[in-house]
């Protein structure tokens, strides 16, 4: 089959008015066809008000046919539009419609995750003879940074342009000792849109005493559409020759284990939910999968494709590139029907994915993987692209 990629839209078009901050312009979820005004300046409007009194704005952003929403809360991609074959727009990332919703009961939908994605066991780490405690949010590990990591902080948020590139900037300082991790880091994320529609996502990050970082997005997919029901049916490649098996408490073992003749072969693509259902006790242990594949190409200085992925019912096709070494595959096991999303709809097991490009879980406490140490003078980077195209 025909893949078919954004057509380059051409710039100073007379039909594209740049938008000023304020009023974000109309992009109907579902459309039949181009809205009249999907680019622009980032837009910016009030999403809501934290009980503390501090307001949290929501950007838009578009370009290339993709429009993406982020909130100032977590670094929130609370929704992601793109179009299907038949070039009808629709929501692919699960989120809420509401900021309480958010601050109470989010499993991290689209967020910011930091200063550590993944898991840290037993919450603590030891650096230079020095052993920091973190808090115990995923007994007994600590996860995601904390019980108020970076996905439930309100960031600084400016409109970001480089060349052809549009977006939004976003930045934080954390503080020398929050939720136990020692140095004041200051943390720089882009998200960015390119004249194809691609979304590109740019970390960066300097600290004054030695740390770990380990910063990821935490998006969950649905490429049929948020709230439309499973993603099991969506084609899934990674290009990956082992994964890291897990504990119980789904901490790595420390091994790199062979994803061959397992559930976890997807080299070659195979729909999510094909072997999600045999007995593997890697499979047990996270109710599906919750795993980090060690990516074939290692860590690189520029990102490069790693993930496709395949809606069969509306020809949706995401690409995934990194400069990152690991992925975490998360197929949306813990969503239990409790959660009721922008559509209106409950989110039930396995109506949403998660890609999250990242350095191992665990590197803090594992010599062996790849080291997630940052130090004065050093500059943490990492970038992740997702392309979008129809089939």
């Amino acid at each position: 089959m025909t893949i078919n990629r954004r057509t380059v839209m051409a710039a100073g078009a007379a039909g594209v008015a740049a938008a000023a901050v304020g009023t974000a312009p109309a992009f109907a979820s579902g459309a039949t066809e181009r809205p009249e005004r999907p680019e622009g300046k980032p837009a910016k409007e009030l999403f809501g008000t934290l009980p503390d009194g501090t307001p949290v704005h929501r950007w838009t952003v578009a370009a290339g046919g993709t429009r993406l929403r982020v909130l100032s809360y977590g670094g929130i991609v609370q929704s992601l539009e793109t179009p299907d074959r038949r070039g009808r727009y629709a929501n692919v990332s699960l989120g809420f419609d509401n900021l309480d919703d958010y601050v109470a009961s989010s499993p991290y939908f689209g967020a910011v995750i930091g200063r550590y994605g993944n898991r840290i066991a037993g919450g603590a780490f030891t650096l230079d003879g020095r052993t920091y405690r973190l808090p115990v949010n995923d007994d007994p590990n600590s996860l995601h940074g904390g019980d108020k990591g970076f996905d439930k902080r309100v960031w600084d948020v400016e409109p970001y342009a480089q060349g052809p590139d549009t977006g939004l900037t976003l930045r934080r300082v954390s503080a020398d000792g929050e939720m136990g991790y020692p140095g004041t880091l200051r943390v720089r994320v882009d998200y960015v849109l390119t004249p194809r529609g691609d979304f590109r996502i740019q970390y960066e990050a300097t600290t004054d005493k030695a740390t770990v970082v380990n910063l990821t997005n935490h998006t969950y997919f649905n490429l049929a559409g948020e709230g439309s029901g499973s993603i099991l049916d969506h084609t899934l490649r990674i290009a990956a020759s082992r994964y890291t098996p897990v504990g119980p408490t789904l901490i790595p073992t420390g091994e790199r284990a062979e994803v061959a003749h397992t559930p976890f072969d997807f080299r070659h693509g195979k729909p999510i939910g094909r072997d999600i259902r045999e007995g593997h006790p890697q499979v047990v242990f996270g109710r599906g999968y919750d795993h980090n594949f060690v990516l074939d190409k290692g860590l690189t200085d520029a990102p490069r494709h790693v993930v496709t992925v395949t809606e069969p019912v509306h020809g949706r096709v995401m690409e995934i590139a990194t400069t990152e070494p690991g992925l975490q595959f998360y197929s949306g096991n813990f969503l239990d029907a409790t959660l009721t999303g922008t559509s209106g709809k409950a989110y039930r097991q396995g109506d949403g994915f998660c890609l999250e490009t990242q350095h191992f879980p665990d590197s803090p406490n594992q010599p062996s993987f790849p080291s997630t140490v940052l130090r004065p003078g050093q500059t943490y980077r990492s970038t992740t692209v997702h392309s979008f195209a129809t089939r």
